[in-house]
């Protein structure tokens, strides 16, 4: 029964909602937190409740907070029709809430401002001081305080990566305490600071290796921490020069990420459509830990809208058909292979990274507006249907493939970066981490189609003339680590974090000088009038256009199908705004600004803001 757990304990994100406000009378339905705190079986009751909010997988029914593909699709992988989604550029009336509901903001792929969870976690950690030391075992009572000093630090890592400077709050406090509860923003070196003593002095040190299939443990928690560290690392070096606390945050990436790395129980062995696509992730070796669905229990939308039919906007651009390494290891300004432009999905999908024809459907489709199609959160059955919206694991919100939550390719490409920036990788460092991922095992239908791996990563290779397009402030081989994990990560919660904690929003800008059209708005090399022959009959005149190579720009006029051939434009694609510095972190709302004016207290807006 352990593998459903994080199916059936949902509901116990409901206990204890509020531990210190019950009525005189006990409840039959809810647990009375006078006499609960009894034995191990309570805390780990407790524990379970913070599994929906923070180990969301696919999520469930219609939602879509912190799902891949529905909610990590703002960044420079997409295009859309029309205007470019842009950041927002006034302060918003609200951005608080109190509610222990996932609460986020797409545009910077975090929660709102709350601390729900962080009282939640003082709390469980305050339980167990006070009523469970001589209850619990030395060891059990180690493990659990671990445990509840790890959603602390979920908290904080997820508030301080989209807010910045952030209160801390040590303890849990009474309502008359105005001074705690309206206190001002704190550092957030500060904050993490006490996040990183947390995960090196207790999470990492006291919490079990194995707790049960499928539960949080130290290797899901260490995954974890390599993901806080590196972010926070890299912001810190990137966005403040602050080399100590860098240097102090990318160490413990590294290391934590080397205790999963050394624990010898993950492996990188399953072909990546197999890996999201499974009905069972039970045993899998790549999925530290995993959600599971069933028809019976718990169902999600995600593989709707991977089946070929669901609408797709914004969806995958150019640029990031751009960024995949051809299959000889060279980029394919420099590759000797042959067909490797022009860029139509055929081209791509037989000379690229294999994780390109994992990703994405092998021809122009109609339901995406760029007509490049992403499949990665599907089974490789679902696209042979000829309607597979119509079966209920592959249409609507009735699907029940698994979720990998923490994968170990993450862990490899967070190690190896941390390495990367702390200055010291060897080639045996590429053989355990990127060569790894570049040796994933193929599935039948992508050999039956040609595809081949991708060669080793060589370091002797990774020159200053590797890649053309690289950017003189990045090294050859941070550069070819940052590709590594655009590919890997393709609508995964990844690209938008990457691109904030390097300082590197600009590559977002669809503004070029000289170009009506950046490879961010365009889609791939099509011939329409052989490809989408629909696109070019007479209903479509001025409303389909492609791009030449030189830049010019044709546009469909009933007479000229033959030279509808370039890079597709979705429908009046036209720049996001101009956007600054300031959109790195979120703004905080103007109600939250004037509760605190109104107790006499005062809440720092966000830099810029």
């Amino acid at each position: 029964m352990k593998k459903y757990i994080l199916s059936i304990f949902a509901a116990a994100g409901l206990l204890f909602a509020s531990c210190e406000d019950y009525l005189d009378r006990p409840q039959l339905n809810v647990p009375d937190d006078n006499t609960y705190w009894k034995t191990e079986s309570d805390a780990r009751m407790f524990s379970q409740g913070f599994y929906y909010n923070y180990f969301v997988g696919y999520n469930s029914g219609w939602t879509t907070a912190y799902t891949p593909l529905r909610f990590y699709y703002f960044s420079d992988d997409v295009a859309s029709t029309g205007k470019q989604s842009g950041f927002e550029n006034t302060v918003p009336t609200s951005r608080g809430t109190n509610s222990e509901s996932q609460s986020t903001i797409e545009k910077y792929a975090g929660e709102n401002w709350n601390f729900a969870w962080v009282r939640r976690a003082n709390i469980f950690l305050e339980r167990l001081e006070d009523r469970m030391q001589g209850v619990l075992s030395e060891e059990a009572y180690n493990h659990w305080h671990a445990v509840a000093s790890f959603y602390k630090c979920f908290a904080y890592a997820r508030q301080v990566s989209t807010f910045g400077d952030t209160p801390y709050f040590e303890t849990t406090f009474d309502v008359s305490d105005m001074e705690t509860m309206y206190k001002d923003r704190d550092n957030r070196v500060f904050v993490m600071d006490k996040v990183y003593d947390m995960l090196k002095n207790e999470v990492l040190v006291n919490m079990r290796k194995n707790d049960g299939a499928n539960m949080l443990n130290l290797y899901v928690a260490a995954a974890y921490a390599s993901h806080w560290m590196l972010f926070e690392g890299t912001w810190q070096k990137y966005h403040n020069n602050n080399t100590e606390a860098a240097n102090k945050y990318l160490t413990l990436a590294k290391d934590a990420a080397e205790i999963v790395m050394n624990s010898g129980n993950y492996a990188i062995n399953t072909p990546l459509r197999d890996l999201f696509g499974s009905q069972d992730l039970k045993g899998n070796k790549e999925a530290l830990m995993y959600r599971h669905y069933t028809a019976e229990m718990l169902k999600h939308h995600v593989a709707s809208y991977s089946n070929g039919q669901e609408s797709q906007s914004p969806a995958p651009n150019l640029a990031l058909m751009k960024s995949f390494i051809c299959q000889d290891g060279k980029v394919y300004q420099n590759s000797d292979l042959e067909n490797v432009s022009p860029m139509t999905i055929k081209n791509v999908m037989q000379t690229r990274d294999p994780r390109f024809e994992a990703t994405f459907v092998d021809k122009p489709n109609v339901n995406s507006n760029t007509l490049l199609y992403a499949c990665k959160f599907i089974d490789r059955n679902a696209l042979t249907l000829a309607n597979p919206g119509s079966v209920a694991m592959y249409g609507s919100n009735t699907n029940t493939n698994d979720a990998p939550v923490i994968r170990y390719a993450e862990v490899l490409l967070n190690w190896i970066e941390a390495k990367a920036e702390l200055g010291a990788v060897t080639q045996e460092d590429l053989d355990k981490s990127v060569n790894q991922l570049r040796r994933r095992p193929l599935d039948a239908t992508a050999e039956a189609k040609g595809i081949k791996n991708t060669v080793d990563m060589k370091l002797a290779d990774i020159t200053a003339d590797f890649d053309p397009a690289r950017d003189a402030d990045v090294s050859p081989i941070l550069w070819e680590i940052r590709h590594e994990r655009r590919m890997e990560f393709v609508y995964e919660y990844s690209r938008l974090h990457d691109l904030r904690r390097w300082k590197k929003l600009d590559y977002m800008s669809n503004f070029e000088t000289g170009k009506e059209f950046t490879d961010n708005m365009l889609g791939p090399w099509v011939d329409l009038a052989k490809d989408v022959p629909s696109y070019v009959e007479s209903g479509q005149i001025g409303k389909r256009a492609v791009m030449k190579e030189d830049g010019t720009v044709v546009t469909f006029d009933g007479t000229n199908a033959a030279d509808m051939v370039g890079y597709y434009i979705p429908q009046n694609a036209s720049p996001r705004d101009v956007f600054t510095d300031r959109n790195y972190l979120a703004p905080i709302g103007e109600q939250q600004i004037n509760q605190y004016k109104e107790k006499g207290f005062t809440l720092t807006q966000t830099k810029g803001w």
